[in-house]
């Protein structure tokens, strides 16, 4: 068993390739794909992530557009607990502090990475050493509309906060579904962003994050239907 050379031809073979390594544990599948297993995740936090889009063939690696362009897919790497409750929030994308004018929820990058998403949990728990923790079965997921009317209402307060020039006043506890929070490796790294007079000022990167009630409910509905 060996990782993909090819991106899969359609979203029925993309399941496929899911439920061939579902029940597997990081360990195995990094040393099937010849893989160094770090230690811990604390300075290789993306690393799982990256190893089972290595095992999907995903194609897109961080550019903004979904994992699977061709299929219109994006793959969601997700740690959960044994109660299959996330762990974390999830990074959807980079937030744009200088947004291009006229831009709405249907043009936005957000809503492009969720318009249809392909969910694989992972078991997140730090007590169990990062080689034994198991993959889930993966499943896809579309926004309801009740669904997207929330990311849609989130997505517009939040970004009409960034285009009136308060993002230095914005805080996480702002969305319901999706927030906003600094995005970047330290906080030395800054990037442009307009303040409250319409100047250009510096600032930490932000990134969209789905909140991890939204993404619960998500994980429910999903394994409560199988």
């Amino acid at each position: 068993m060996q990782p993909p050379s090819t991106p899969p031809s359609s979203a029925e073979a993309l399941l496929e390739r899911c439920y061939a390594i579902a029940g597997l544990s990081l360990g195995e599948l990094a040393t099937l794909a010849e893989v160094a297993i770090p230690k811990d995740l604390q300075r290789h936090k993306g690393w799982p992530g990256m190893l089972i889009e290595r095992w999907l063939g995903a194609s897109a690696g961080s550019k903004p557009q979904q994992d699977f362009p061709e299929l219109g897919i994006e793959l969601k790497t997700i740690p959960i607990d044994s109660d299959f409750r996330p762990l974390e929030t999830t990074y959807v994308c980079f937030a744009p502090l200088l947004m291009p004018p006229g831009i709405t929820w249907e043009t936005s990058n957000v809503r492009n990475k969720l318009q249809q998403v392909l969910w694989l949990p992972i078991e997140g728990d730090r007590r169990i050493p990062l080689a034994e923790r198991r993959v889930a079965t993966g499943f896809m997921w579309q926004p309801s509309l009740q669904e997207d009317t929330l990311l849609q209402r989130d997505w517009e307060e939040l970004t009409e906060h960034i285009f009136t020039g308060n993002v230095e006043s914005m805080t996480s506890r702002q969305g319901v579904a999706l927030h906003i929070r600094p995005k970047a490796a330290n906080g030395k790294v800054l990037t442009d962003a307009l303040g409250p007079e319409g100047e250009r000022i510096k600032t930490r990167p932000r990134g969209f994050y789905l909140r991890k009630t939204f993404t619960h409910n998500i994980l429910i509905n999903a394994f409560s239907s199988r």
